[in-house]
């Protein structure tokens, strides 16, 4: 092979190395990938957390700076997750990239989207579905309540979804952390069907977000409270049909028959 053919391959080799290594990080078991998917998940937390206060912030002097330093972390961990798959087109088709690609967007454009910097706040969601958040976890225990975790996030990033909506167009006269307390608190009262009355959103289109709150907020609520109470199943995959849930005494597949060999955590 020509020196200038080993040159060509040079760069490739280099990529390939890198994305082997982002691949052990995002997705390995050893101690180091471990310690970096808790930091990611640390920083997710941080950026989440500014997200609820965006509505607050968005007015302070400072907020560029952060935006933009937040646009620049979520940017470098979705190229590295880009890097790290098997499958860069099928996993950016994913429900939970697309919503990052999203916030992404608002956070380059904070100005222009400003009325849409509440949707950011899905990253919740999205972080609630990571493997990198769910792999240590499941390796300490904390598998089985994934359901409940997901039915607990579900709910909260609808509370703060809708409380940035109603703040945004309803309350942004009186901007400030006392109106946001407003909005949240009418998001509550409205979710849980409380209704006390004493904040109500004027106009049709008032009436018809309370209205979407209710209905969407009492669903949630059903699931938050099936993931609690219904009868414990564990996470296991079957090989035959892919059927992920079943009853922890479970020999066979209740979906082909297939024999099931689900570890007994208690040996």
């Amino acid at each position: 092979m020509s020196a200038a053919a080993d040159e060509e391959q040079e760069p490739l080799i280099g990529l390939a190395l890198i994305r082997d290594r982002l691949r052990r990080l995002y997705h390995g078991q050893s101690k180091a990938a471990l310690r970096f998917q808790l930091a990611v998940t640390i920083v997710d937390l941080a950026i989440i957390a500014f997200f609820i206060a965006t509505p607050i912030l968005i007015e302070r002097p400072s907020f560029l700076w952060i935006d933009y330093t937040v646009a620049a972390l979520l940017a470098a961990d979705l190229t590295a997750r880009a890097l790290a798959s098997t499958d860069i087109s099928r996993w950016v088709r994913q429900v939970t990239v697309l919503v990052d690609i999203f916030i992404l967007v608002t956070l380059l454009f904070p100005q222009s989207l400003a009325n849409l910097g509440f949707l950011r706040i899905l990253r919740l969601w999205s972080l609630s579905r990571s493997g990198t958040l769910w792999r240590p976890l499941e390796r300490h225990g904390f598998g089985e309540w994934r359901d409940t975790v997901h039915a607990v996030m579900n709910l909260l990033t609808f509370l703060f979804v809708i409380t940035g909506f109603v703040y945004t167009f309803f309350f942004r006269t009186g901007a400030g952390f006392d109106a946001y307390v407003d909005a949240l608190y009418f998001t509550v009262a409205t979710v849980t069907t409380t209704g006390f009355g004493d904040i109500v959103l004027p106009g049709v289109w008032g009436k018809l977000t309370s209205i979407v709150t209710m209905i969407v907020g009492i669903s949630l609520f059903v699931r938050l409270a099936q993931s609690l109470f219904r009868p414990h199943k564990v996470f296991f995959p079957c090989p035959q049909c892919a059927l992920q849930r079943h009853d922890v005494d479970a020999v066979h597949c209740k979906a082909c028959g297939h024999l099931l060999k689900i570890p007994d955590d208690s040996d």
